[in-house]
């Protein structure tokens, strides 16, 4: 028996749905955010340089650079802290091969503030390791970017986020739900760290999530006619759609 239009219909819905990259806004705590979601890891990219070693730096060059591969930047972010060169700070991963190598010793700054840690993208499936976690049982990562801190671990706060700190930023970070969805935040305003962690645990389900950077943060989400300006950055991760 040959299927239904409606059984054709209802499938094609359900696998459009699962594959899905959806951005919205969202009020937590009474701040607020947007942020967008991929359903599919494979088609995540962590991009840096173009092909004759030129930073990309931002949004515009980036999509000019995907649309010569035959794909669409769905979304994106800046992916992580940079030196003044652009180069990554810590475990640097993409289709290019390994660029930078993981840092776990105590420092300086949020990415010295322990424990910090990587969001891996490895087969069709992403993850937030803790760094020393990753350096006892390392994983073969596709693409891989380090920063810190950690928002949350294990289902757990960063033990030194404070609820009354008087320290708000703006902040990006990116987390992956109980169910293998990943999700890319940014805030609208200036948050403290410890309610940015309370967004992907308890409003996006994400037992394990990472900060990415602070005041350069931005965010490209043409779906919510945005795409943010600024100096060049380094990192940006983004999702494609390809042809």
């Amino acid at each position: 028996m040959k299927p239904s239009l409606l059984t054709f219909l209802l499938a094609w819905a359900f696998s459009t749905a699962l594959h899905a990259d959806t951005c919205r806004q969202v009020d937590h705590l009474g701040d607020q955010y947007t942020i967008c979601t991929t359903t599919d890891p494979t088609r995540i990219v962590l991009e840096l340089l173009d092909e004759d070693g030129t930073v990309i730096g931002d949004f515009e060059a980036l999509d000019r650079l995907l649309a010569a591969k035959g794909e669409t930047l769905s979304f994106a972010m800046n992916g992580g802290m940079y030196h003044d060169d652009r180069r990554a700070v810590g475990l640097f991963i993409n289709e290019q091969g390994q660029q930078q190598s993981l840092m776990t010793r105590e420092g300086p700054g949020n990415f010295g503030l322990l424990p910090n840690g990587l969001f891996c993208v490895t087969g069709n499936t992403a993850y937030i390791f803790e760094s020393r976690a990753f350096e006892r049982d390392p994983t073969d990562c596709r693409i891989a970017t380090q920063s810190g801190p950690m928002l949350v671990i294990d289902g757990q706060l960063h033990p030194k986020f404070l609820p009354d700190s008087p320290s708000k930023k703006w902040r990006n970070g990116v987390g992956v739900d109980a169910a293998g969805a990943v999700h890319f935040a940014i805030s609208d305003n200036a948050v403290r760290f410890h309610d940015f962690a309370t967004l992907f645990r308890d409003v996006l389900n994400a037992p394990n999530a990472l900060f990415l950077d602070g005041t350069i943060s931005r965010m490209h989400a043409p779906s919510l006619g945005r795409s943010d300006r600024g100096a060049r950055m380094g990192p940006i991760l983004g999702v494609v759609t390809r042809d």
